[in-house]
């Protein structure tokens, strides 16, 4: 009798052995997460004789991944939050009458303080050899560790390469944004801009420019489109693509935000839109030309008008075609001026009180006395300072371009 117990015992361990290593090799040929739950199903079901169980797995949430033998179809139920914490094995009489109290025991994984999976087990012979001393249960404990982890290393290792083609995409996108920006700017004594770019990410949605159009006239421009990231990047991309093929074709200001506008919609079907500001100065006639597009209006300073808010143009561009209105900005009989073009980053910084940054901040910076007369560098400084010290403790939420530009 003691020899056919033991013999018994062995065949019990053999089987038990011959699972591990199905499993194992299941593992090491790297089979899909799917496989290995079908596996892990058959194993337990058919080697084991075991009539009745339910893997549930934290998978961002509890999901049942494989079961067999119930009355409830587990892969519909949601797992009780009582049953979320457990880390050692567990009677189910310990909880009241549920779908779950059919089973007779609850066999945790966890790694160190969190638990990965929930394995419920039913049905089981308290005669059988294989539970007198709950052997039986500690390798469906030990079986379900060896599946949990595998499947968690094949997570990690996924979620690795993600990052990595990630961080791929970010540096192409980062690349692609910086040569939206002209790599050099103007900074004569007739001419001088200024620019200046904080990201609130590695990649943003704003953009600057400097075209000049020919001996007399330039373009300066200020975008924001909306959304961040990788789309965004692509987006102003395409966007300055447009508007620099645009400029070579046409100097009509009212033209290219037109075209922009319908190309900006085409490519994104309404789902996104860009603020803009575009400015053409005509040295030689003295004339600036405008069209402010949904976008935060400039400053613009000149010795016979003092200071004034750049308002007259449009709607947003990739909001509807065609445009419901669109007004050039006219103006005449300026050659010595100072231009302020900024992103909404700029004035709806928040500080730890939750008021705004605000356009009144600028403006009284710009009624300070010979605020015009200086450094376009110094200007910028000033500024990023004076927003710096007003945030406070608090991060900034969105990208900040500022354009300046001086004639005169």
């Amino acid at each position: 009798m003691e020899e056919l117990e033991i013999r018994k015992q062995f065949e019990i361990k053999e089987l038990e052995l011959n699972a591990l290593l199905e499993i194992t090799q299941a593992i090491n040929s790297n089979l899909p997460e799917e496989s290995l739950y079908k596996i892990y199903n058959f194993t337990l079901r058919s080697n084991l004789n075991i009539t009745k169980l339910a893997l549930f797995v934290f998978d961002e949430d509890w999901q049942c991944k494989a079961h067999f033998g119930t009355k409830h179809p587990y892969h519909k139920i949601k797992l009780l939050p009582e049953f979320k914490t457990i880390q050692d094995i567990t009677h189910l009489r310990e909880f009241e009458k549920c779908e779950f109290t059919e089973f007779d025991i609850i066999v945790p994984v966890a790694h160190k303080t969190t638990t990965l999976a929930l394995v419920f087990v039913g049905g089981l012979d308290q005669y059988d050899v294989r539970y007198e001393s709950e052997d039986g249960i500690r390798f469906i404990q030990a079986l379900s560790n060896i599946i949990i982890v595998a499947i968690e290393n094949k997570k990690l290792a996924r979620k690795q390469l993600e990052q990595e083609a990630l961080r791929k995409e970010l540096e192409i996108a980062r690349d692609v944004q910086q040569f939206l920006f002209p790599k050099k700017l103007p900074n004569t004594d007739l001419l001088k801009v200024e620019a200046s770019y904080l990201p609130h990410d590695r990649i943003g949605g704003d953009y600057y420019d400097y075209i000049p159009m020919n001996k007399n006239q330039f373009l300066i421009c200020v975008a924001d489109v909306s959304g961040k990231g990788i789309p965004a990047a692509l987006m102003m991309s395409n966007f300055q693509a447009s508007l620099r093929t645009l400029v070579r074709q046409t100097p009509n200001l009212t033209d290219i935000v037109e075209a922009l506008n319908y190309q900006v919609l085409e490519s994104t079907k309404g789902e996104r839109f860009i603020t803009f500001f575009a400015a053409i100065y005509d040295i030689r006639l003295k004339t600036m030309v405008y069209v402010n597009a949904g976008h935060n209006p400039p400053i613009l300073w000149d010795r016979q008008h003092g200071i004034r808010l750049l308002e007259d143009g449009s709607t947003v561009l990739g909001a509807m075609h065609p445009l419901p209105f669109l007004n050039e900005g006219f103006l005449t009989d300026i050659d010595d001026f100072l231009i302020f073009c900024y992103t909404d980053g700029l004035t709806e910084t928040t500080n730890e009180a939750g008021r705004e940054f605000g356009v009144d901040t600028l403006l009284k910076y710009f009624q300070s006395d010979h605020t015009y007369t200086r450094d376009l560098k110094k200007i910028h400084e000033d500024i990023i300072v004076a927003l710096d010290e007003f945030k406070g403790n608090k991060g900034y939420h969105d990208d900040i371009t500022i354009l300046s530009c001086r004639v005169g």
